[in-house]
């Protein structure tokens, strides 16, 4: 699976969708490369010159993609020392930073599990753990408000004693016996991550174990004696994308280089993965084939090494449990005499579908106002999440001779976000649950199907939200549709335009905003009386596929139009002016950042745009660029760059125009999108005299810190920027 999450904090509960929909936040996988290869050579055969070849001339700051070249870092670090000047001699930007390392440090935080046998195990960080424990416990021990707890890793001493600086990646553990591991673990903090086989009962890695080098890619169990490692085998085993090509079959005691292929993809693919399945009576094995993000398609792997492909179409999301296939459509699909719209989910029998039956029966079908949000499976039941108007309603699927009946799910919260997923898909009906919302601390919750959930733990409060009120809105956006967006303002708000208000979006990969509790936001920001706002704006996955499909490519202006309407419709109630307003975003909410500065300067005073992409022309050809083509296109296809240069901020800037004040932050280990989008940006707007600052953190990857100082720090120069510039 390639999706990790991009706010580590968040990602807390093994879910197979909550995973797929975090890597589309991390990776921003896109476009079909095959076909915008095939475009580039056709061009290259003809003689024409390709958009993103620029000149020096044309980018004199080329030389700051340069990432760890010693002009581009001296330049790093003297725009970096100005900005510490600043801020770092502050009493109370120390005092809000240390602050923030509180709550980030704090025990008051839930510690989510996920149970492998007859432990749950943990990983968790605090301010004598800076890079953290990976520990576990029993259910029992779990309930108590404090529970004992084995510690199986201290990454802060191996960092040590191996003089790295190793940040955490994950774990899987080999089944039945789960006495071992293999764990990856990054330095810091970036994609590129190393694997090695850990001994559980001896809690010491196994000399001569299995052990995957540094590279983008991954390595999952077989059995005791093999495992399908998908990595950066030598030349020509990446993508153009940066992703692994191949995928091997490696046998213990073999070397690397003798493991055996599997599958072979393209140069113009962008992932190829393969994987196990270890539900007992449905071992399984799998090989994935990722063209392009939303473009994939899948692979039974026999015995005889045969591939036989699950055959849907390719923007089809697949899954398989025990005997069930499950389709998730982002496209409409006519199949058995059949038509599906795009968002619906449908089940059927894997092997009826293998010997050729298209008998399907309809688990969910969208609404104008309702989509999927994810599902998760039990032994016997689906648990379906659903958006209605960006609000969760969990429902309980069981199968019976007609079908699947529906019930909501007892004791399921009505207000907020709620995520739900199995506790032990294989052998329980037993769930997990949590709920939270802006106001609300995060509340977690074991249940099991058919009975009300049982409240293990609840976040105590780490801001004070007496005063607050949560509320939601819609603004009409350019084009007539309804653009949904969360308030959280004091009960007294004054509708005189004068209060500081921060506006946050993303916009991008189908992925949803929903209400969740965030003290830092809390205790930075609404404690000072401001307003905080969520705008739900097409290109994510609030109302399904459709919302994301509605900002695609030559459609991307229509989510930044969304965004101006929710701005204008805080400023026409009143609820704040330009004066006071401000915008915040990251990765491609970065991107959201870039063109509102550019496009709408007057409607905005200060902005924060964090690890973004900013260079539209050159974007596909820095790192990960490639594949996110299929939400931006590519500049190097006939047409394409027409449209992306109506949304590419670094070619927008213009001299005669007065910008918000911007402070962009990223990183150096940022192996995702590249550190040169904001060096060149703030370079070219500090070159005309704006008011820019930048700051760049020399570890911690696309999520911009590898600890939690480091992360308090970041967030602290945020709130503290916007604050400075909203309410001086």
């Amino acid at each position: 699976m390639l999706r990790k999450c991009f706010q580590l904090d968040s990602c807390v509960l093994p879910n197979t969708v909550a995973a797929q929909n975090s890597l589309r936040r991390n990776t921003m996988l896109g476009l079909s490369l095959m076909l915008a290869t095939q475009w580039l050579l056709i061009n290259l055969a003809v003689g024409q010159t390709k958009v993103s070849d620029v000149t020096v001339e044309e980018d004199p700051y080329l030389w700051l993609e340069d990432v760890t070249g010693e002009k581009a870092l001296d330049w790093v670090r003297q725009r970096n020392a100005k900005t510490q000047e600043h801020f770092d001699t502050d009493p109370s930007f120390i005092e809000l930073r240390d602050d923030l390392l509180k709550i980030l440090d704090s025990d008051e935080r839930i510690p989510f599990v996920s149970k492998h046998g007859e432990f749950y195990y943990n990983f968790w960080r605090d301010q004598q753990n800076e890079r953290g424990l990976w520990r576990r416990t029993t259910l029992d021990e779990y309930r108590k408000p404090d529970p004992k707890w084995e510690i199986l890793l201290n990454l802060d001493e191996l960092a040590k004693a191996e003089n790295e600086n190793w940040v955490w990646d994950g774990a899987s553990l080999l089944r039945p016996d789960y006495d071992r591991a293999l764990i990856d673990l990054s330095r810091g903090g970036a994609d590129a991550s190393v694997t090695r086989e850990f001994d559980v009962k001896k809690r010491e890695f196994v000399e001569g174990g299995f052990e995957r080098p540094e590279a983008k890619g991954g390595m999952n169990w077989i059995d005791r004696d093999h495992v399908f490692v998908y990595t950066d085998f030598g030349d020509g085993s990446m993508t153009t994308s940066g992703y692994p090509r191949m995928a091997k079959r490696w046998q213990r005691g073999t070397p690397l280089a003798e493991a055996a292929v599997v599958y072979e993809g393209e140069a113009t693919d962008m992932y190829i993965a393969a994987h196990h399945d270890d539900s007992p009576g449905f071992e399984r094995n799998f090989v994935s084939r990722s063209l392009a993000f939303y473009n994939n398609e899948l692979y039974l792997l026999g015995d005889d090494n045969q591939l036989t492909k699950i055959d849907v179409p390719n923007s089809v999301d697949k899954s398989v449990f025990h005997q069930y296939l499950i389709l998730q459509l982002r496209e409409p699909w006519e199949v058995g005499g059949q038509a599906y719209q795009a968002g619906s989910l449908l089940v059927t029998q894997l092997d009826a579908f293998l010997a050729g039956k298209r008998e399907f029966d309809l688990a969910f079908e969208p609404t104008e106002h309702s989509s999927l949000e994810s599902f998760a499976t039990t032994r016997d039941h689906l648990l379906l999440n659903v958006l209605e108007d960006v609000k969760n309603r969990v429902y309980v699927l069981t199968k019976n001779d007609t079908g699947w009946s529906k019930t909501p799910l007892s004791g399921a919260p009505q207000f907020g976000t709620v995520s739900v997923s199995a506790v032990d898909a294989d052998d329980s009906n037993d769930y997990w649950m949590t709920s939270s919302d802006y106001l609300t601390p995060t509340t977690l919750y074991h249940g099991s199907i058919g009975a009300e959930p049982e409240q293990l733990k609840q976040l105590s409060a780490q801001f004070d939200a007496s005063d607050l009120t949560v509320s939601q809105h819609f603004a009409t956006s350019r084009d007539g549709t309804q653009i949904p967006y969360f308030m959280v303002a004091p009960n007294e708000l004054p509708l005189d335009g004068s209060t500081p208000t921060l506006l946050y979006g993303y916009g991008g990969f189908e992925i949803s905003l929903t209400p969740g509790y965030n003290p830092s936001v809390g205790r930075a920001w609404l404690e000072q009386g401001r307003v905080y706002v969520v705008a739900n704006i097409r290109g994510g996955g609030e109302y399904g596929p459709r919302w994301h499909q509605a900002a695609l490519k030559q459609n991307r202006l229509k989510a930044y139009e969304d965004f101006a309407a929710v701005a204008e419709d805080l400023i026409a109630r009143k609820v704040t002016s330009r004066e006071h307003l401000g915008i915040q975003g990251g990765s491609n909410g970065g991107l959201l950042v870039g063109n509102m500065i550019t496009h709408y300067p007057q409607l905005f005073e200060a902005a924060v745009c964090q690890v973004p992409l900013l260079d539209m022309r050159r974007f596909h050809l820095l790192l990960a660029g490639a594949s996110w083509m299929a939400e931006y296109g590519n500049p190097d296809s006939p047409g394409e760059w027409e449209f992306i240069q109506t949304y590419s901020p670094y070619q927008l800037v213009a001299p005669e125009t007065k910008y918000p004040a911007v402070l962009f932050t990223t990183s150096t280990r940022d192996d995702r999108v590249h550190p040169g989008h904001a060096r060149k940006m703030m370079a070219k707007m500090e070159a005309l005299g704006q008011d820019v600052t930048y700051y760049e953190n020399i570890e911690g990857g696309h999520g911009g810190a590898a600890n939690n100082k480091q992360r308090a720090y970041m967030q602290a120069l945020a709130y503290w920027f916007l604050g400075e510039r909203l309410a001086p």
